[in-house]
């Protein structure tokens, strides 16, 4: 253990701060963990999930249980709007027979998997609770909380998210998310026994795909060109969406849009990006996760790369060095695949609005999953 580093505060009880909760007890460091919704819920329908994220899940200990409540699968099938089979992209295999090369899973089904996980851990979860102060310097955090209550920590890891807290205090310089002109709609459907893997049909301004979740459940998103940040009432989800995916004259759209309904669980987001200048570190707050690296859906792999920095800043820590030494060698093994993931995703919502080249999109989505592949 780092004789540094004794004891961790994490803010932010998303799938990238309970990684790091997992992680730094595994090496015996006491973990405390302040999550500001005292309900500790994750909203949102599915999540399509990699390989790399799926050899994060064997490492942190979950891979089994995602096998059992998500679904496991390989390739993606891409289709003209009219129902043509235009290409099969392989999802590149990790090297490791025990991990599967891709698969979906209900978000709250997985951070249910990980909050399991974290308070098995042994770490010290405060829910309803956040700080109010911290007192940053090069040999602790002073931090006073929402409680009234104060307490001293070696490090503190901010993973609260993109509209961190943290990042407009501590990191002004940090800049905002950026929106990048499209909206995604994301629906959960009773599985159609065809969706054996991941299908997408793409428009000129409108991408629609699904992705198989459990025997009984697929997940249906679809990406809508935007030139402005938009709000859509909820009342309207259903007869937008549907109006949306009735543009494609694929028969299986056609079928999936007649399928949406109250019960759908459809949500819409307008997509932004955020990749924050290096270091992600002053004296001994750190941040992970969307905090720094916040990425458009379009590779899949916003969730993979918070929870692969999770395990690598507890990997670095927990070496016999300093802790600026471990948060040096942390930010080197980070800052090239954080921003290969956020700038290709936002080069491929780039193409998608421009209605640029087809062949390029194919091969940065292709590149990408094979550096995706390559250990971290």
């Amino acid at each position: 253990m780092n004789p540094s580093v004794h004891k961790v505060l994490i803010i932010g009880g998303g799938f990238s701060g309970m990684t790091a909760a997992i992680e730094f007890r595994k090496r015996n460091i006491d973990v405390h963990l302040v999550e500001i919704d005292p309900n500790w819920r994750t909203d949102g329908a599915g999540i399509s999930i990699g390989g790399a994220t799926l050899r994060a899940f064997k490492t942190i200990g979950i891979l089994d249980e995602f096998l059992k409540v998500g679904h496991a699968h390989s390739g993606l099938d891409l289709f003209a709007p009219h129902g043509i089979h235009i290409a099969k992209l392989p999802t590149p295999l990790i090297g490791d027979k025990d991990i599967p090369a891709s698969g979906a899973i209900m978000r709250p089904a997985l951070a249910k998997i990980l909050a399991e996980k974290t308070r098995a851990s042994g770490t010290k979860v405060k829910l309803g609770c956040t700080y109010t102060q911290m007192i940053n310097s090069a040999t602790g955090v002073d931090v006073t909380f929402t409680d009234g209550t104060t307490d001293t920590y070696d490090l503190v890891v901010a993973a609260d998210g993109v509209f961190s807290s943290v990042r407009k205090s501590h990191f002004p310089e940090a800049g905002e998310p950026r929106y990048v002109g499209q909206g995604v709609w994301r629906a959960v459907l009773p599985r159609l026994p065809n969706v054996e893997n991941t299908m997408m049909w793409v428009g000129p301004h409108l991408k629609v795909g699904v992705n198989p979740m459990s025997k009984d459940q697929m997940y249906l998103f679809l990406t809508e060109d935007k030139k402005e940040r938009q709000q859509v009432d909820p009342a309207d989800y259903v007869e937008k969406l549907r109006a949306l995916m009735l543009t494609f004259s694929a028969p299986m759209i056609q079928e999936l849009a007649a399928m949406l309904n109250e019960d759908s669980m459809i949500d819409f987001r307008s997509l932004g990006n955020l990749l924050v200048p290096a270091p992600w570190y002053k004296n001994r707050i750190v941040m992970i996760g969307d905090t720094v690296a916040a990425t458009t859906p379009h590779l899949a792999s916003g969730a993979c790369i918070g929870i692969e920095s999770a395990i690598v800043l507890a990997e670095e820590l927990c070496k016999d060095v300093s802790v600026d030494e471990g948060l040096a060698a942390f930010q080197q093994r980070r800052w090239d695949r954080c921003r290969m993931v956020v700038e290709n995703s936002g080069r491929l919502a780039q193409i998608e609005i421009e209605g640029g080249d087809k062949a390029e999109h194919t091969a940065i989505m292709r590149e990408s999953m094979m550096a995706l592949a390559q250990p971290i």
